[in-house]
Parts: C-alpha cells; sequence; structure tokens
C-alpha cells in the first residue's frame, strides 16, 4: 500500500452540457491509518462493501437557456482484496465550457439582429413637424391669452406628464451636479424660444413667424462654432446671409420697401414686434440645440424636458404677475385647445427624439422643412391670407439654407462613417 500513498489519480467528467471537469483523488496519511483500522472490522466477519459518494461542487457560465446546475458523483472505489480505501478529493478550478466542441464541431449559427423598417426615423420627424405646425395654429386661433399665459399652461402639463416618467425611469428631479447648470440654461432658453414663437404667431402672420423661426439651424452652426469649437466653413457664412435676406424680405423694413407696405396684419408696429420674437426665438431655439449637444447622452432626456417645463412655469407665472395679463379662458372651446396644446407638445417632442435616435440629424432636418409648407397652407385654409412675393422669396432663402446646412452635415457624416 506504500505506493499508493499521495498518489493521485486524474479522471474526467463530461455531461451532456459540453461541460469537463477535471479533478484529483490524494490519498492522505490519516486515511491510511483509518484503512487499516478498515481492514481490521473486514476480518471479523464483515465483508459488506460500503459505496462512498464524492459530490463535486462545480461552477460554471450560464447557458443560454438560464440553467446553473452540474453535479460531478464519484464511483466506486475498492482496492485489491475487496477493502474500502477513503478518498480525499481535490478538484481543481478548471472547468470550460463552450458552445462549440472538439468532439461536436458543430458551429452554432450567429443570431440575426431584426431588420429596422426604413423610413421609421422619417415618418416620426414628419409626425413631430406636423404635431409642431398645429401648436402654431392653435396658438394663433386663440384670442385674449396673452402668449406667456399660454405657455405657462402649456409647461403646467408638460410637468404633468414628465412626473411619472422621471419616478418610472429612477432619473431623480435635479440631475448629475456637473450638469445642472447646462439643465438650467436649457431651460430657460428653451422656454424662452417658445414664449417668443407664440409672440410672434400673435402679432404677424402664421407663415412669416414660422419661416423666421424655423432660420434655427443656421445660428445653431455658428454658436457651435464659437462654443464648442466645431469647425467652421465658408459655407456657414454662405447659409447665414443667406437666411438674413430671408428674415429682411419677410420683416420688409420701411426703409428698403417703403412706407405703404401690403400683407401684413394690423400696423406695421406688431409686425416688427412680432419679427423681433421670432428672431429672438430662434437665436433662443439655437442656444438650446448648443446645450443639448454640449451635455450629450449623459443627462436623460426627461430630465431635459422637466426643467424645461419648471423653469418655464416659474418664469412666465413671474412674468404674467408682473405684467397683469393672468386670467382665465373665456369658454371651454379656449381651455380644451390649451390642453390639446400640451399634450401635442409633448407628443412632437418624442417623435422628434425618436427621430434623431432612428435617423442621423440631416435627414430630419430636411423632413422639418415641411413645417414651413405646412404654415402657408394653414395660413391660406384657416385665415384666408394669400402670401406675398416678398414673403414667399423669403421662405426660399430660410429653406434653401437650413437645407444647404443639413446636407452638408449628413454628408460629411456619411463619408466619416
Amino acid at each position: 500500500m506504500g505506493e499508493c500513498n499521495n498518489c493521485t489519480r486524474e479522471r474526467a467528467l463530461t455531461g451532456e452540457d459540453d461541460v469537463t471537469v477535471a479533478f484529483h483523488k490524494v490519498v492522505s496519511h490519516d486515511n491510511q491509518n483509518q484503512f487499516y483500522n478498515h481492514q481490521e472490522d473486514d476480518e471479523h466477519g464483515d465483508d459488506e462493501q460500503t459505496d462512498e459518494t464524492v459530490h463535486l461542487r462545480t461552477n460554471y457560465l450560464q447557458d443560454e437557456d438560464g440553467e446553473e446546475k452540474q453535479r460531478a458523483r464519484g464511483s466506486e472505489n475498492v482496492l485489491e482484496g475487496g477493502e474500502k480505501e477513503s478518498l480525499l478529493c481535490v478538484l481543481p478550478a478548471f472547468c470550460t465550457r463552450g458552445k462549440e466542441t472538439a468532439s461536436s464541431g458543430e458551429e452554432t449559427p450567429p443570431e440575426e439582429k431584426p431588420k429596422k423598417c426604413p423610413g421609421l426615423g422619417l415618418f416620426y420627424a414628419l409626425l413631430a413637424t406636423v404635431f409642431f405646425s398645429i401648436i402654431s395654429l392653435l396658438v394663433k386661433t386663440i384670442e385674449g391669452l396673452h402668449a406667456i399665459e399660454i405657455s405657462a399652461i402649456r409647461c403646467f402639463f408638460q410637468m404633468l406628464f414628465v412626473l411619472p416618467l422621471l419616478i418610472y425611469h429612477k432619473t431623480g428631479f435635479l440631475g448629475p451636479r456637473d450638469k445642472r447648470i447646462y439643465l438650467v440654461l436649457r431651460g430657460f432658453f428653451g422656454s424662452n424660444a417658445m414664449i417668443l414663437l407664440y409672440y410672434a404667431v400673435q402679432q404677424m402672420p402664421l407663415a412669416d413667424a414660422t419661416v423666421i423661426m424655423f432660420s434655427n439651424p443656421v445660428f445653431t452652426s455658428i454658436l457651435a462654432w464659437v462654443f464648442l469649437k466645431e469647425r467652421c466653413t465658408i459655407w456657414d457664412c454662405v447659409f447665414t446671409v443667406f437666411t438674413l435676406t430671408g428674415v429682411i424680405l419677410i420683416a420688409r423694413p420701411p426703409f428698403l420697401f417703403g412706407e405703404h407696405l401690403s400683407g401684413i396684419e394690423g400696423d406695421y408696429t406688431n409686425h416688427v414686434k412680432g419679427t423681433v420674437a421670432a428672431f429672438g426665438g430662434a437665436i433662443g431655439a439655437a442656444f438650446t440645440f448648443v446645450i443639448l449637444r454640449k451635455m450629450g447622452k449623459s443627462v436623460h432626456y426627461y430630465l431635459s424636458v422637466w426643467y424645461y417645463a419648471v423653469i418655464g412655469l416659474l418664469e412666465c407665472i413671474i412674468t404674467t404677475s408682473v405684467l397683469g395679463e393672468w386670467n382665465l379662458p373665456f369658454c371651454g372651446r379656449d381651455r380644451w385647445i390649451l390642453m390639446l396644446i400640451a399634450v401635442l407638445g409633448i407628443a412632437g417632442q418624442t417623435f422628434l427624439t425618436k427621430a434623431l435616435q432612428i435617423e442621423k440629424a440631416g435627414p430630419v432636418s430636411l423632413m422639418r422643412t415641411v413645417d414651413v409648407v405646412l404654415s402657408f397652407f394653414f395660413q391660406f385654409v384657416f385665415f384666408h391670407r394669400v402670401p406675398t412675393w416678398w414673403s414667399l422669396g423669403g421662405a426660399l432663402c430660410v429653406v434653401l439654407s437650413t437645407s444647404g446646412v443639413a446636407l452638408r452635415k449628413w454628408f460629411n457624416s456619411s463619408r466619416k462613417s
């Protein structure tokens, strides 16, 4: 038996799940003494053999079905003469598992990725554009309410919609500490852009206000060059000149076009106020896009909308209290329209975000040009106002410039990829 002392025997256990376990059996000195004691007991007539089961505990990686079980059992070990042997088993930490085994030689076919629906991102962008156009139309139909009050009601309902989403996604209400200043600025510039757009729609023709507000992509490129150090080319300068030309054609200042102007709503003073408000709204929207680009994906989208609604509501309440413009809508119809504006605002922002997640920014920006076409259509159908050639020329300049910015970004991103 001296040859069996401290000897090792190696065995392999292979399961149905392609698991290979290698273990060693070691006979110790203490167990050898115990073996001699058992031998003496066997001499008194106890010839009955006992099976000893060695349980092996193995840990291995989960397979695709999620099963995490493997048990290894040692077999009966008997020395010469039928004597029983006590074993001390040591399990090495070598357990290999793979989808492909040398014995089978079978290859698992690669998993097929679900195919994306072509054009789904552009469809989402189209829905967002239609919703935003309808919002401008509804704002134009409401009478007796200041644009700031309309904005306050929209922000209030937007808070009600976003609050359960924040709780569900567990994003918190303040956001990351190093991003809070950007969230505050995003809420400030975004809410001011909304207020100025609504004010411009109330003071000037719907199409003219929409066209000027739509010029924000050009200003976004300039602000990104200033604050984000992005590249600015000669094309950006050309597009900026085209945009400013379109704004001038729509505004038609008297020192260029004379005192007698046609195609404006009310007096020229309101027209100038609306033009300045729309231009300021475009700048505010451009600042908002630059801030969102600065934050990137480090902040959840609903948290950004939450700051937009909260800061906008506080700002509107303070401003309307100072101006004394706070009053309730005249009839139930206007109240339902205000609620519809809030719902369409949430839907439009959601679809626009989904579109940017699926599709590149260039095609989405091109799809947003439909907003200009819809504004002229709504102005003609619902308000029976025919656009002037000056307005059409200005709209053409703005659409060409914004489309040029979108196409250039689309081309650059496609070339890099």
